[in-house]
């Protein structure tokens, strides 16, 4: 991952397969890359571990993580006390937006990562958001990021003076979990530094039955590549 920067590029990286994977692809594209994860009051801090090493071991020119609290409205299994869904299988997954979706939790993202994308007066944002493979988030759809896009280059003073024009780059939005997974082996991302469970134990290891587990765990099945991530039994 190495060659000459074409341009700056902020990375929402949660320390998840999928935003690494982005990461890994960006850096791929040759984009000098900031990356930025949220210490947001989620039940599952340790993907904040997971974030730094990924940020450090790609080779991120700089890695903030920012503390915004989202436990004080709630409303989610992962900022209140609220128990986490278990499935056996992805095909019990509840149908419908489920009760670990933040509320307007990537919009909020995306607007700190805008907020830094305009004082580095960069034109590229990175997201790992995915349609095929994922939990029925709405703020992972395509209408959603290209309104952001739109409102973006609508609301900045770089974007206004014409020194930014604001791209929000999706590139895992229309692949299934297995290609992204085949997609991370061939840009040669180690997924042991990955962390992706929404209730791991106190050592950190996945709980195997939420929703990000068995989404992930498919996915490393259909692509007949091993996880080596510890679940618990």
């Amino acid at each position: 991952m190495t060659g000459m920067f074409s341009s700056k590029a902020v990375c929402l990286l949660s320390g998840g397969l999928d935003s690494a994977t982005c990461l890994a692809l960006a850096l791929r594209e040759d984009y000098d890359c900031y990356t930025l994860a949220f210490d947001y009051g989620q039940r599952h801090r340790i993907e904040l571990n997971a974030a730094a090493r990924v940020a450090h071991t790609l080779g991120a020119r700089e890695h903030r993580v920012v503390k915004i609290d989202l436990r004080a409205f709630g409303a989610s299994a992962l900022t209140s006390e609220i128990d986490v869904p278990k499935h056996g299988s992805v095909d019990e997954m509840e149908q419908g937006i489920p009760i670990t979706y933040v509320p307007a939790r990537n919009t909020i993202f995306l607007s700190y990562a805008l907020a830094w994308a305009e004082v580095l007066e960069c034109s590229n944002i990175f997201i790992g958001v995915n349609a095929i493979d994922y939990s029925g988030y709405p703020d992972c759809r395509p209408e959603f990021i290209h309104a952001f896009e739109h409102m973006a280059n609508l609301a900045t003073k770089t974007g206004v003076e014409g020194r930014t024009l604001l791209r929000v780059h999706t590139p895992l939005i229309t692949l299934s979990k297995a290609e992204i997974v085949r997609l991370a082996a061939q840009l040669g991302l180690d997924f042991s530094l990955t962390h992706s469970c929404y209730d791991p134990n106190d050592a950190g290891h996945s709980c195997g039955r939420c929703d990000s587990c068995l989404l992930r765990r498919k996915g490393f099945a259909e692509a007949g590549i091993a996880d080596p991530l510890v679940y618990t039994p």
